[in-house]
C-alpha cells in the first residue's frame, strides 16, 4: 500500500528556529527566507523543538489560510518524525481499508467521526452485519525520551483519558474498542506510557484495558513523499 500521508507535491526544507504557542515554528527556508508554519501538535514536543533541527513543510495554496505552510517533518539524529497530528487517522483508515491490520481486517465498513458517548467522536467506527461495532480511537505518538523507547502522551491529556473511559464504555455495553497508537517515528521497538507526565491517564489505561478496551501500536515507514503503516510494536503497559 502507498498511501500518502502527505501532501502530493515535494516537501519544502528548512531550520527550525522556533516552536512557540503550541501551534506556531518560525523557519529559516534554505533560500534564506524566515517564514511562520503552522505546526498541527498540541503536544510537548519534548526533543523535537530544539533550534536547528531540519525542518521540511507542505505549502497550501488556499487563499483563506492565514499561514501557508504547514510543519510536517523534523529530522532528528538521522531519523525522520512525523509531527503532523492530522495524518494519523488517515494512515490507519487507509491502513484498515487495504487488509493490512490483522484483527481489524474483517469489517465491511468504516466511518469516520460517528457522534457516540458523551458528546464524543470516534475516529473510526468498523462494522459487519452481525457482529458488535468496533470503536477504534486513533492516537499520535511521537516522544521518544530512552533510545527505541517510544511514550504516550508527552503532555497531560484530559481528552485522551475521556476517550478511555468512553471506549471502556462501549465494552460495556457490548461493543470491541481499541485504543490505536501510531508512532511516527522511525526509530522506535517498542511502546510505554509516561505515567510521570500524566499518571491519571496510565492509570486510567490499566484499567480500562482490564475492563477489555483492546490496545495495539504500529510505527510508520516515514520519507519524504509518504508516510504509511509499517509493524506492530511491543507495547509495555
Amino acid at each position: 500500500m502507498d498511501w500518502p500521508g502527505l501532501p502530493d507535491r515535494p516537501l519544502i526544507k528548512g531550520t527550525l528556529l522556533k516552536r512557540y504557542k503550541r501551534f506556531l515554528a518560525d523557519i529559516e527556508l534554505e533560500n534564506g527566507e524566515m517564514i511562520t508554519a503552522h505546526c498541527a501538535n498540541p503536544g510537548a514536543m519534548t526533543g523535537l523543538k530544539e533550534p536547528g533541527l531540519t525542518a521540511y513543510l507542505s505549502k497550501s495554496d488556499n487563499p483563506k489560510r492565514k499561514l501557508s505552510h504547514s510543519l510536517e517533518i523534523l529530522e532528528v539524529d538521522g531519523g525522520l518524525v512525523g509531527i503532523n497530528t492530522a495524518h494519523p487517522n488517515r494512515i490507519v483508515e487507509a491502513a484498515l481499508r487495504a487488509g493490512e491490520i490483522a484483527g481489524l481486517d474483517t469489517y465491511e465498513t468504516i466511518r469516520r467521526e460517528v457522534k457516540y458517548g458523551e458528546n464524543s467522536r470516534i475516529d473510526l467506527l468498523l462494522e459487519s452485519e452481525g457482529k458488535p461495532p468496533c470503536y477504534v480511537e486513533v492516537k499520535n505518538v511521537h516522544l521518544m525520551r530512552e533510545k527505541g523507547y517510544a511514550e504516550f502522551p508527552d503532555s497531560v491529556t484530559a481528552r485522551g483519558t475521556k476517550h478511555l473511559r468512553e471506549l471502556a464504555n462501549m465494552v460495556s455495553q457490548g461493543h470491541r474498542a481499541v485504543m490505536f497508537y501510531l508512532v511516527q517515528r522511525t526509530d522506535c521497538n517498542r511502546l510505554g506510557f509516561a505515567s510521570d507526565i500524566d499518571p491519571l491517564y496510565a492509570e486510567t489505561l490499566v484499567k480500562v484495558v482490564a475492563e477489555g478496551v483492546e490496545v495495539i501500536c504500529w510505527d510508520c515507514n516515514i520519507t519524504l513523499e509518504h508516510i504509511t503503516l509499517n509493524q506492530p510494536l511491543e507495547i509495555a503497559l
